[in-house]
């Protein structure tokens, strides 16, 4: 008796990395890839509509990220499992995905067999972190940033002034200098430009 095939949405805005990857897993009698998408939103709205077994998620996506649809998915299709594959490894990344339970996190750079050994995993209620982004992220550490801070800071990355930035975080001007002197401070930058690229690096903005 064969086993049950695990539906699957890829979602990947890049078209030619999407559509190879869904050939390459549709060639597994047991994966079914019965939705793409190019964004989070659509994502999110696909992965509901076809009530998919396991969501594979570009961390990075117009719209909602992944993480953010991981955890929209957690309270609109909580039976799915969650894999999320990206470019961007970074420590602080890692962390967020797994707060918003996702099961599988792994680069890019990893194989369609691999790939496919991962989402099996986490159809079966299992986990898999890539050996070396965890390595990473245990090394990094926590972020040192408050939440607050770490919103000013993300606010602040573009280059806006002060006071764009206050108006935007929905704070004083004051505060949000105070807010941004102590995230340069705590992560020990010139100022709040490498601070930001800093923070960028780690993953916790």
């Amino acid at each position: 008796m064969s086993a049950p095939t695990i539906s699957l949405l890829l979602a990947d805005d890049e078209h030619l990395i999407r559509t190879a990857l869904a050939q390459m897993l549709d060639l597994e009698d047991d994966l079914d890839v019965v939705a793409q998408a190019a964004g989070g939103d659509e994502a999110l709205a696909a992965a509901v509509e076809h009530a998919v077994d396991v969501a594979v998620l570009d961390l990075q996506m117009p719209g909602l990220d992944g993480i953010a649809v991981a955890e929209a998915l957690a309270t609109q299709l909580p039976g799915a499992g969650v894999v999320i594959v990206t470019s961007h490894g970074r420590p602080g990344h890692l962390k967020r995905a797994l707060a918003a339970g996702v099961s599988g996190f792994l680069p890019k750079t990893a194989s369609a067999r691999t790939l496919a050994e991962v989402i099996r995993t986490v159809h079966g209620g299992g986990r898999y972190v890539d050996p070396e982004l965890a390595a990473e992220a245990i090394a990094a550490g926590d972020s040192p940033l408050t939440p607050r801070e770490a919103d000013v800071l993300e606010l602040a990355d573009g280059g806006a002034p002060v006071e764009e930035i206050a108006q935007r975080a929905h704070l004083s001007p004051g505060t949000t200098r105070n807010y941004l002197s102590n995230a340069v401070a705590k992560l020990g930058a010139a100022n709040r430009h490498e601070a930001c690229a800093i923070a960028r690096r780690m993953g916790w903005i």
